[in-house]
């Protein structure tokens, strides 16, 4: 890989940049660039909680027919076959102009689409219409949703001190559950306090508006703060004078390697996400006979104490490494996928105990995110390298797992296929493991491929030492 190439000159201001020690963020700038991303993803999972929650009432009014619960995993797979697209003109794009000014962008075209939905006409009242015009708000959110989340972790990871990206990195993450958890508690609260005639009537409505407000807030808060210190650094250089479209063919040509390992851990980190947050309220309903809150309750339960232990894998991957993480985490689903949704079988209790199991083997990976994945590429492609490696996979795999397991599982009859799938899923993120660079504590300043042996590192370390 060329990395020689995109190297300073001694005498450019990176350069001199870099050969200074880290410099000190403010805690309370710190604190509000987590706040800004935390709550920007929390609004984007917002929607996918709610959506997963409100299957059951979405098939009811927008697929009616034969299609059923098929027709509206549909709708939620195909904002993915757009997320490509987003990432591969949200990343460079955020590479060439700053990281919140994309962000703030994306928030709002998600927080919209989201709102929106909750406005649509029913397919009793417009027929085919219905579906076409959910299908095209998800689109909306895909397109959206492909520059949303890897501005947010590349931001996060960029102002983060080094030796403390994965507790810093890691909040970026709890918002991501919190959001799954907050729309699942919303259609929750509303199944107790509506009818079940009122909620497929007016009720699902009620948490796709609440996304406007929570969208709002993010923007707010994004549109205040300054880029990261890492891309301002790197302004006035020649690379920063690239366009869009020049980063993304210097993506593809020098970082291929980094763009693959990604996609391999992606896979598997996807698979688990969307079987385990999304798809299993339908699947507990159709193999133990739950009903939608009881299915709802439990999934509530496993987000609640995965919330809860992110945070604490994120700081134990400052002093283990990212990659025992991802070992143990890929390792222990491998093992345990298979009997744990066996003992899920046999009932509610013994249903949220696996939950909550595979939910802890998984949260490792997802804890992780914004410490591992931005830190596998150098700053002028970060952004998009992070976008569209990680969208790409998750089009493909993430996206289409809710799908896959449901029409597996109905058609075949086979309960067990999405513990087996999960497992398939893993073993490709072990084959990518080997290949991953280890970057606890590295510098992720400057123009090279973070690691312990960049110019940025070493600087970094000789600062800490003194």
């Amino acid at each position: 890989m060329p990395e020689q190439s995109t190297e300073p000159s001694s005498s450019s201001p990176l350069a001199e940049a870099i050969s200074a020690p880290p410099p000190d963020v403010d805690t309370s700038v710190l604190h509000r660039a987590i706040a800004a991303s935390a709550l920007g993803n929390m609004t984007e999972w917002f929607d996918y909680g709610v959506y997963a929650a409100t299957l059951t009432y979405l098939t009811h009014a927008f697929f009616p027919g034969s299609l059923g619960s098929i027709g509206t995993y549909l709708g939620f797979a195909i904002s993915f076959a757009l997320r490509p697209l987003g990432g591969m003109v949200w990343g460079p794009l955020g590479d060439r102009v700053g990281r919140k000014v994309v962000m703030a962008t994306t928030i709002l075209l998600m927080a919209g689409s989201t709102a929106l939905i909750g406005a649509l006409p029913t397919h009793a009242q417009v027929g085919a219409l219905a579906p076409v015009l959910l299908i095209l708000l998800r689109v909306v959110q895909g397109f959206s949703t492909g520059g949303e989340y890897g501005g947010a972790a590349t931001f996060m990871a960029e102002y983060s001190p080094d030796r403390k990206r994965g507790r810093y990195g890691s909040f970026l993450e709890f918002g991501t559950m919190c959001g799954f958890v907050l729309g699942s508690a919303v259609v929750l609260l509303l199944q107790h306090l509506l009818s079940d005639t009122q909620m497929q009537s007016f009720g699902w409505r009620i948490p796709f508006y609440l996304a406007l407000p929570l969208g709002l807030v993010g923007w707010y808060l994004r549109s205040r703060m300054s880029d990261t210190p890492v891309f301002s650094e790197m302004q006035g250089e020649p690379v920063a004078k690239q366009t869009a479209g020049q980063r993304f063919v210097e993506l593809l040509r020098n970082y291929w390697p980094p763009i693959l390992i990604m996609f391999g851990m992606v896979i598997a980190l996807n698979v688990v996400n969307y079987t385990l947050l999304t798809y299993m309220p339908t699947y507990l309903q159709g193999t133990i006979g739950l009903s939608d809150s009881s299915a709802t309750l439990l999934v509530v339960i496993g987000e609640l104490v995965m919330a809860l232990f992110i945070p604490v894998f994120g700081r134990l991957s400052d002093v283990t490494g990212r990659k025992p993480m991802w070992w143990g985490s890929l390792i222990g689903l491998l093992v345990f996928a298979w009997p744990l949704f066996l003992l899920m079988s046999h009932g509610f209790g013994w249903a949220v105990v696996s939950f909550v199991i595979l939910g802890l083997l998984y949260i490792p990976q997802l804890a992780t995110i914004s410490a591992t994945f931005p830190a596998m590429f150098p700053t002028p492609v970060r952004y998009a390298g992070f976008a569209i490696s990680y969208n790409v996979a998750t089009a493909a795999f993430g996206g289409t797992a809710g799908l896959v397991n449901d029409a597996v599982v109905r058609h075949s009859g086979w309960n067990l296929f999405p513990a087996w799938y999960m497992m398939g899923a893993c073993v490709i993120g072990l084959i990518a493991m080997p290949f991953l660079k280890e970057t606890k504590g590295c510098s992720i300043r400057g123009t090279e491929v973070p690691g312990p042996d960049t110019a940025a590192t070493r600087i970094a370390q000789l600062a800490h030492a003194g």
